[in-house]
């Protein structure tokens, strides 16, 4: 139920902007604002929006642990995302026009977010009989430069729809050494998605939501030669790869 709530509020404004589209295809033709924007070879603009972030977790499954005083025992633990929270990115666009339909944009942002997470200890239990659970915030905080090409329909009246596909590859700044699961410096995303240009008395608004997928596997297995507190090693034993994905509605102005 919570994701669900979080992905109503990331969509809610795209849904608007897209019936006010429909409404606008059935009327009369009118004067265009800024008939000539699209005919620029190049141009710059901002971007500002809202993102979910969510990560695909691999776990490995039972694993033998050795205990301080020798003996092997087996854990069985598991980790996932337990929840969804909304993130913020901003930053700029340059775009070059390539054909009546075509255009390439390349757009460095910085993108913040937080992903929960939960690991169960499904061979213990608490004196009430629950597992035992692990839980860390994983904050990010990634640099990106998107490049993507745009394929627009022809303009009508004030708004044009297009869809856009690309690769935005990232680096992340963020990461601790007492973090239980740590990614790595460098991931890549593939991004496909659509949208609307608005033309404006003054500008360009362009909302847009796009769906992301990691391309690589981001998890840093050498995080654990790093941690002090060896009982939680096991926790991130647990997993072997991890896959992030991201649900991102941006709003273009140019």
């Amino acid at each position: 139920m919570y994701v669900i709530r979080e992905m109503k509020k990331l969509l809610s404004i795209f849904i608007i902007f897209l019936t006010a589209a429909v409404q606008l295809n059935a009327q009369e033709r009118t004067v265009q604002n800024r008939p000539y924007t699209d005919l620029r070879p190049f141009h710059f603009g901002v971007l500002v929006g809202g993102h979910l972030q969510d990560i695909e977790f691999d776990n490995v499954g039972p694993q033998t642990i050795t205990l301080d005083d020798g003996t092997q025992v087996e854990r069985f633990i598991s980790c996932d995302q337990d929840r969804w929270e909304l993130g913020f990115n901003v930053g700029v666009l340059g775009e070059f026009r390539l054909h009546e339909h075509f255009a390439l944009r390349i757009a460095p942002a910085m993108y913040f977010g937080t992903r929960h997470l939960t690991f169960i200890n499904h061979s213990e239990n608490m004196p009430d009989g629950s597992p035992i659970m692990q839980r860390q915030e994983l904050k990010t905080a990634y640099i990106t430069s998107a490049v993507d090409l745009i394929f627009a329909a022809k303009r009508f009246n004030n708004h044009r729809p297009y869809i856009m596909a690309g690769i935005n590859p990232m680096m992340n700044l963020s990461g601790k050494d007492e973090d239980i699961v740590r990614l790595k410096r460098f991931d890549c995303y593939l991004e496909l998605g659509m949208g609307c240009d608005f033309y404006l008395p003054f500008f360009k608004l362009r909302p847009e939501l796009k769906f992301m997928y990691g391309l690589t596997n981001n998890l840093n297995t050498d995080h654990i030669n790093n941690m002090q507190d060896k009982n939680m090693k096991m926790y991130s034993n647990s997993v072997n790869k991890a896959r992030g994905k991201m649900i991102v509605l941006t709003f273009y102005f140019e």
